[in-house]
């Protein structure tokens, strides 16, 4: 019994570390200046880059990429893309394994995983020119 309240108490802060979502400060110092890699259900789901100011760039490993900007409503840390005004809201947890992000407003399991150690580049093509 004695060990279980040790392990427990040991394990404490991560649990509720999880289930608070990161502010936006906490969020900006964890992504700024790094490409973070996404799955979701055990796929691969998309990559996004994160710059000062709060700008970002998403792909979904395409090749085709948007320029959006991130800001901060309530608990959510909210993205805007370049290709569609309707803002996008999440919330970020900080999990052992990395970051987690749950679509706000979602009733179906919408969750995003960091994925660890993804070491390919994210790719951006060019605009598509006609002949």
């Amino acid at each position: 019994m004695r060990i279980f309240v040790t392990i427990t108490a040991a394990l404490f802060p991560l649990f509720t570390l999880a289930e608070t979502p990161l502010s936006p400060d906490a969020f900006d110092r964890y992504t700024r200046g790094k490409t973070l890699y996404y799955s979701s259900n055990g796929s691969r789901y998309g990559a996004e880059e994160y710059f000062g100011q709060r700008r970002v760039r998403w792909s979904f490993l395409d090749g085709q990429c948007k320029e959006g900007t991130w800001y901060a409503s309530g608990q959510d840390i909210c993205f805007v893309y370049e290709d569609n005004p309707e803002p996008q809201c999440w919330q970020f947890f900080l999990e052992p394994g990395g970051l987690s992000a749950t679509f706000s407003g979602d009733t179906s399991d919408s969750t995003l995983y960091e994925i660890t150690g993804a070491d390919e580049e994210m790719l951006c093509l060019g605009p598509e020119v006609g002949v």
